[in-house]
């Protein structure tokens, strides 16, 4: 899942008054060129021959590239090379793949992506940032999670804990570390918007007014080993053993936990709950989705 651009415009409540510009990069259109203003920012248009000069003057550079554009985000690489950008944020946005123990096609163009990066811009501060799972886009039947017949399956135990950040308090974090002075970043962030198990998920939905859920329990060690050996690209799938082994907890108990450093005892925003989110959807999120019979299991 790639993390939309327009979370950052809602963010830019710091950006905007913690810079003289902001400045959004947009391929040009077919027809039509040229600068023009939007939400308080400065849009520039560029193609590949002039993405170097479309990052003249930029200092922070924040790339919302979805997992279509990889090619793409290697010429970005070389762009900053010849920049004077201090800070480079990836498109990184949700799970920290280098815990995994797997090969899988996206996060493998991560690492490469991140390894070119360290390589070709060795001057400018590279900081990837793990969010978990995005709570809008994640509690629905493609993880499991279908409220329509009151079934949330857990591969492997239903009381690990899963990291969940809402959308718009990843672009909050985006924002805070890009006025952040540059020797304070860290190479990497784990951000962790409220966190719990599938055993607390499935009670948060109930308490907001769904339906009874149970919770089917899934051997991880078979679920796992059936998904590596069909090799799916889908990354549900993988999702789905990764919470089970822990690994979508950025909890300070699990994989680390930095929200204090970019937003300390919630000065900056309140984290958005999964309970909220709940109480929003009614205990049903994703109600008006094609629920099927075969997205259980």
């Amino acid at each position: 899942m790639s993390f939309p651009a327009e979370h950052l415009i809602h963010s830019q409540l710091f950006l905007i008054a913690s810079y003289a510009n902001v400045v959004f990069l947009k391929r040009r259109p077919t027809e039509g060129s040229g600068e023009k203003s939007i939400d308080g920012a400065q849009v520039r248009f560029y193609n590949d021959d002039t993405l170097s000069q479309a990052l003249h003057g930029v200092d922070v550079l924040i790339s919302t590239v979805g997992p279509a554009g990889h090619d793409f985000k290697d010429i970005l690489i070389d762009a900053i090379a010849g920049s004077a950008a201090q800070l480079y944020i990836p498109s990184e946005f949700g799970v920290d793949h280098t815990t995994h123990d797997f090969p899988h096609a996206e996060w493998d163009r991560k690492k490469t992506h991140h390894d070119k990066a360290v390589a070709v811009i060795p001057t400018t501060k590279v900081c990837r940032i793990y969010n978990g799972l995005f709570i809008e886009d994640s509690i629905g039947p493609w993880l499991g999670f279908n409220v329509e017949h009151g079934i949330f399956e857990s591969v492997g135990s239903p009381d690990k804990l899963i990291s969940f950040t809402a959308l718009r308090d990843v672009g909050n974090v985006v924002a805070q570390i890009a006025r952040t002075p540059i020797e304070e970043i860290p190479e990497c962030l784990h951000i962790s918007g409220d966190a719990l198990t599938i055993r607390q998920l499935g009670a948060a939905m109930e308490n907001a007014g769904s339906s009874p859920i149970q919770i089917k329990e899934i051997d991880l060690s078979d679920f796992k080993q059936k998904t590596l050996a069909e090799g799916t690209h889908d990354p549900s799938k993988y999702l789905k053993f990764l919470m089970g082994e822990g690994k979508i907890d950025h909890t300070m108990s699990g994989l680390n936990n930095d929200n204090d450093f970019v937003n300390p005892s919630q000065r900056n925003w309140c984290w958005k709950t999964v309970a909220q989110y709940a109480e929003e959807t009614n205990g049903r999120p994703w109600i008006g989705y094609n629920w099927s019979a075969d997205a259980i299991k």
